[in-house]
């Protein structure tokens, strides 16, 4: 698996959480799925994902996610 859908696959996970979260336990669990799509949306714009260099010096192969 490459890093790029790790990377899709962590986000989408944790932002699913932060909504089954906010819905069952806290509204403030809201605040996770709004942190992951924001990191989202400045990578977009920047390059830079801190999940893509730690996989990356874990030693995950790179590649296209498609």
């Amino acid at each position: 698996m490459t890093i790029d859908r790790m990377v899709m696959r962590f986000a989408g996970t944790v932002v699913l959480l932060g909504l089954a979260l906010g819905w069952s336990v806290n509204q403030n669990w809201y605040w996770l799925s709004a942190f992951v799509g924001l990191n989202l949306l400045q990578a977009s714009f920047t390059g830079f994902c801190p999940l893509a260099r730690i996989l990356k010096r874990l030693g995950v192969k790179p590649g296209a996610a498609f």
